[in-house]
C-alpha cells in the first residue's frame, strides 16, 4: 500500500492514486501541541482561515494525531512579498510566548498563483528558521473537502516523524531478505541540469529505511557534486584528522549511524537500489 505523492506540495493533491483515508487510522500518529497559521492570501478573510485550521485540526485528530485545536497565536496575516519577514515575525512570537519551547508546525494558506512565495518559505523555513511547513492553496480553503483533508493530515503525520501505512507482511514478518535479520534498505539517484546547462552541479540524493522489521520510515541526504557526474561521490569518503588519522564517512555512514539510533541494532543485511 502506497501514498502517491507528486512531490510538489503546491498541487496539494495528486490527482493520480489518491488514498482514501475516510474512517482509516494512521498506524503511528504524531502530537502536534504548538502550531501557528500564516495567511498569504488576501482573498482568505481571517473568519474563512481559522474555519479551515479547525477543519484540518479535527480531521488530524479524526486520522489519529493528537492535534491541539487552538495556535500558539491567533493566525497571522501577511503580504506575500514580505515572506521573510513574516516569517520571522511569527517565529519569534511564538518562541517568546512559549518560553523556549519550539514551535512545531507552520500552516500557510498561499494564493492560488504564488510565484516564487512557494519557494521562499521552504527554503527560510528549511533552512533559516528550521520549522516543518505545510501549505495550503487558497482554492482548498474555500471548498473544505474532506478527502484533501485527510490527505494532507497525511502529509503532516510524515512531517513530525509519523508512519501512515505498513505492509500487512511486514507486520507477520513473511518478506523475503528483510523480515529474518535486521535489514537496511538503501535507494540512491543522481539529478542533472537540463541540456544546455554546462554549470550547475549535479545532484546526489540517498535514502534509507529507518525502521525494521517494517522498512517504511525513510530518512534522506542529498549533497551537490560535480556537474553532470553519475558517481554519487559523496556516498564513501575517506579524509585525514591531524589527530585520528584517516577518517571515513560519507552519506552511506551517516544513514548506518541513523538506523542504529532509530532501531537500537546495526543492520546485518544490506539491500541498495
Amino acid at each position: 500500500l502506497k501514498y502517491h505523492d507528486t512531490g510538489k506540495e503546491k498541487d496539494c493533491l495528486p490527482q493520480v492514486g489518491q488514498w482514501n483515508m475516510m474512517n482509516k487510522k494512521m498506524i503511528n500518529g504524531m502530537n502536534v501541541n504548538r502550531w501557528a497559521c500564516i495567511n498569504f492570501s488576501r482573498s482568505v478573510q481571517d473568519s474563512v482561515a481559522r474555519g479551515f485550521c479547525n477543519e484540518l485540526a479535527q480531521m488530524c485528530q479524526v486520522s489519529g494525531m493528537e492535534f491541539n485545536p487552538e495556535p500558539v497565536i491567533p493566525i497571522y496575516i501577511a503580504r506575500p512579498d514580505q515572506v521573510e519577514k513574516a516569517l520571522k515575525h511569527v517565529y519569534h512570537a511564538c518562541t517568546n510566548k512559549l518560553k523556549g519551547k519550539e514551535l512545531e508546525l507552520l500552516l500557510a494558506i498561499l494564493p492560488d498563483n504564488n510565484g516564487s512565495l512557494y519557494g521562499d518559505l521552504k527554503r527560510i523555513c528549511e533552512t533559516d528558521l528550521g520549522i516543518i511547513s505545510q501549505c495550503c492553496l487558497t482554492k482548498h480553503v474555500f471548498k473544505i473537502n474532506k478527502q484533501y483533508l485527510a490527505n494532507v493530515s497525511l502529509k503532516i503525520n510524515v512531517k513530525m516523524g509519523g508512519r501512515n501505512t505498513v505492509l500487512l507482511d511486514a507486520i507477520s514478518c513473511r518478506i523475503p531478505l528483510v523480515s529474518d535479520i535486521p535489514t537496511i534498505i538503501f535507494g540512491a539517484d543522481v539529478t542533472h541540469p537540463e541540456n544546455g546547462e554546462e554549470s550547475s552541479p549535479s545532484i546526489a540524493a540517498v535514502v534509507a529505511s529507518q525502521d525494521w522489521p517494517e522498512v517504511t520510515k525513510y530518512a534522506g541526504l542529498v549533497c551537490a557534486q560535480a556537474h553532470r557526474q553519475e558517481l554519487i561521490q559523496d556516498l564513501y569518503k575517506t579524509w585525514q584528522d591531524p589527530v585520528r588519522g584517516t577518517v571515513s564517512g560519507g552519506m552511506i555512514r551517516d544513514l548506518l549511524v541513523s538506523f542504529r539510533k532509530a532501531t537500537g541494532q546495526k543492520p546485518q543485511r544490506i539491500i541498495f537500489y
